[in-house]
């Protein structure tokens, strides 16, 4: 007789629709112990997985089920990084912290990074300085939150409204996924992130684009191709 197996699922709750003024958010906290949380960007013949469906079969080979995602910072028209990328310990592409256009270089940007285990979201000069060399890492800008306190060039009246998503930590460690179900500014969407869900860190990762892959949900967005993706993954039980 065949094995049978149900996959491993997010725990109860781990996904919320939390309301903030008149903004709406699909808001996701996990735990890197309980979760495998990733970087990726392309399989092993250099091809970019360019989606969510790519990933999660290169995933099922590896006999890892795919629970959650979501794109996970700028890149160019071949979906290479614009910024530092790293993937199992190998870096693609090295810090950018120079200036520039955009809102990638709307300084400070940062890294979100996990290291043995451990998640952090660190502003870039201060993640070049340390000279930590992650297992996985991405480079997006501009940071939301900077060792508790707003992005400078935030405007609480800006009239720039998009849906964004964005990556935080908080004090326990716990990883912060957040997409917002409206057009948000960035000035509210760090608020929500600092004083709601407690990062005293937090990177916007994109806007517009902004696309969520929930096993829980039955949810696959497949509006535009990505580069960099963040991933939440278990091993598929023996």
């Amino acid at each position: 007789m065949a094995a049978t197996f149900s996959l491993p699922t997010l725990a109860h709750a781990a996904c919320d629709q939390m309301q903030e003024g008149s903004t709406s958010y699909l808001a996701c906290r996990f735990d890197p112990g309980r979760y495998d949380i990733r970087t990726h960007l392309a399989s092993l013949d250099g091809q970019a997985y360019g989606g969510f469906a790519t990933l999660r079969r290169q995933l099922w080979a590896e006999r890892r089920v795919l629970l959650f995602a979501m794109n996970a910072g700028m890149y160019h028209d071949d979906l290479s990084p614009v910024g530092y990328f790293a993937e199992y310990g190998k870096v693609s592409k090295p810090a950018v912290t120079t200036g520039g256009w955009g809102n990638f270089h709307l300084l400070p940007n940062g890294v979100f990074l996990m290291t043995q285990g451990k998640a952090e979201v660190m502003e870039t000069k201060a993640f070049v300085a340390r000279g930590v060399a992650p297992d996985f890492g991405t480079q997006s800008g501009p940071m939301l939150v900077i060792d508790g306190k707003l992005h400078p060039r935030f405007l609480p009246d800006s009239d720039s409204y998009k849906i964004r998503n964005g990556v935080g930590v908080d004090a326990e460690g716990h990883v912060h996924m957040v997409v917002s179900r409206v057009p948000v500014r960035f000035y509210d969407f760090a608020v929500f992130f600092r004083d709601r869900l407690g990062c005293d860190n937090a990177l916007y990762l994109d806007g517009t684009i902004s696309s969520v892959f929930s096993a829980e949900d039955k949810r696959m967005d497949r509006l535009f191709p990505m580069g960099p993706i963040l991933s939440v993954s278990m091993p598929i039980p023996q």
